[in-house]
């Protein structure tokens, strides 16, 4: 078990540092355009939370990429993990070309939801820019799942760290005019966005190209071919994946967009709250990845045990942490507040009361959000997506939308019961997958 719990953390590790990374660029740029205005804050929030549900809902798919790769390194087939991240870079390409066009139109398909009309009027010079750096991202992504398989993560936090620095220079430069870059608004942060992804794509590709250790799988290996019978694997596996990913991004989404409808000023406290709860799910997520790899590696060697433990080991470290970490926000609610808004805006003192409340049921609720995505990601490395996802229907949606959308609306909770029936449908969504894997893995032979 020792060895095991060193081996997640030599590839956990450096992924969370990444994960953080990315998500302080994410924080960055809020805090960085919520000095204009809780209206500006509101407006790029939810424009950036449509966006990351997009980039989500593909990269759960192309996640299998990482499976196949771990499989196959497992099993000692080489050229097969080669062959898998070609595939993945290829799908990416498809996927990338409509995601594109709706992050680009989001301004006009948010105005239906009944959103404040100024919040969608900002919103529109930030996306334009922001849509083109999907494709460069889910390229990234693919990249990542390969590296993160074969266990070499250094140079993916190397990257990312490097990433938060140049995002802060180009996102400040471009929003504010600093550094003798040109005043664009809200439209800067888009721009630094893109630019920030395109550096990071290129960063890895350069070191996957040049890293000798990757030579002997193929990755660069000859011209490119689409392989359709890879895939077909590769959906097969994935779209349950994709549905499960939609039904966890549309609880989220729909909160966000539930959050708006009741005002500015519940949107901007819930932009605040998620920002540390995202924080969280960051550490969540790069531990799920590290199981995801290691219990697809033992699946390759046709070792059911040794998956099993990665799987417990993993749940036992993830929520260890995510329950120490859960009492800081409910003691520090105002510095919270203060990274996003100054003390003169009109709207501080209506977001720092809501966010007060709300920051105590958030930090249950963290917990959850990190369980479920821990017990999603060890049952995606037994290749085994169909039956969560309707677990995830009945968790997220039956739970989660319909229930926080009563309590909201016709029982007049308003946010607090948004905040409710999220957290319900995380509770439940996440012990219902960690019996899953608990069950499937009690067998005595490998899963097929």
């Amino acid at each position: 078990m020792r060895l095991e719990t060193r081996n997640i953390m030599s590839i956990a590790g450096p992924l969370i540092a990444a994960y953080l990374a990315e998500y302080a660029m994410t924080l960055t740029t809020k805090i960085i355009v919520g000095r204009l205005g809780y209206q500006e804050l509101a407006s790029i929030g939810l424009a950036g939370d449509m966006m990351i549900e997009v980039v989500i809902i593909i990269a759960g798919l192309l996640s299998v990429v990482g499976v196949f790769v771990a499989q196959a390194d497992g099993a000692d087939r080489k050229p097969d993990a080669g062959i898998a991240t070609r595939q993945g870079l290829f799908m990416a390409t498809i996927l990338g070309i409509p995601g594109s066009m709706l992050i680009w139109n989001l301004d006009y398909v948010l105005s239906f939801t009944g959103q404040d009309p100024e919040i969608i009027s900002l919103m529109g010079p930030y996306l334009k820019p922001v849509a083109l750096s999907l494709i460069p991202l889910l390229w990234f992504f693919v990249l990542r799942m390969f590296v993160a398989s074969l266990a070499k993560t250094g140079a993916v936090m190397m990257i990312s760290i490097a990433a938060v620095a140049v995002n802060y220079v180009l996102c400040l430069g471009l929003t504010m005019g600093r550094f003798g870059l040109p005043q664009l608004g809200i439209a800067g942060a888009g721009w630094a966005k893109s630019i920030v992804v395109l550096f990071m794509f290129s960063s890895l590709l350069i070191y996957t190209y040049r890293t000798p250790i990757f030579r002997g799988y193929g990755l660069f290996r000859g011209r490119f071919t689409i392989d359709l019978s890879v895939c077909k694997d590769i959906l097969i596996l994935g779209i349950p994946v994709c549905g499960l990913v939609i039904l966890e991004s549309g609880l989220f989404a729909g909160v966000s967009i539930f959050s708006g409808i009741l005002g500015p000023i519940p949107l901007a406290a819930y932009q605040v709250i998620i920002a540390w709860v995202g924080m969280a799910f960051m550490f969540a997520h790069g531990l799920a990845e590290a199981s995801m790899v290691r219990i697809a590696n033992a699946m390759g060697r046709a070792d059911l045990e040794a998956a099993r433990r990665s799987g417990m080991i993993t749940f036992a470290m993830g929520i260890s942490f995510l329950i120490v970490l859960s009492v800081i926000p409910i003691n520090f609610p105002e510095p919270l507040v203060r990274l996003f808004l100054d003390e003169s805006d009109p709207g501080f003192e209506s977001v720092l009361q809501l966010t007060s409340r709300l920051l105590i049921l958030a930090g249950f609720f963290q917990v959850f959000d990190g369980l479920q995505v821990i017990a999603s990601m060890a049952l995606r490395g037994l290749k085994d997506t169909l039956v969560p996802l309707w677990l995830a229907t009945v968790g997220y949606w039956v739970f989660g939308i319909a229930g926080g959308w009563i309590l909201a609306f016709p029982m007049g909770l308003e946010t607090d019961g948004l905040w409710w029936g999220m957290t319900a449908g995380l509770t439940v969504t996440g012990t219902l997958l960690t019996i899953r894997f608990y069950m499937l893995t009690r067998a005595k032979k490998v899963i097929t």
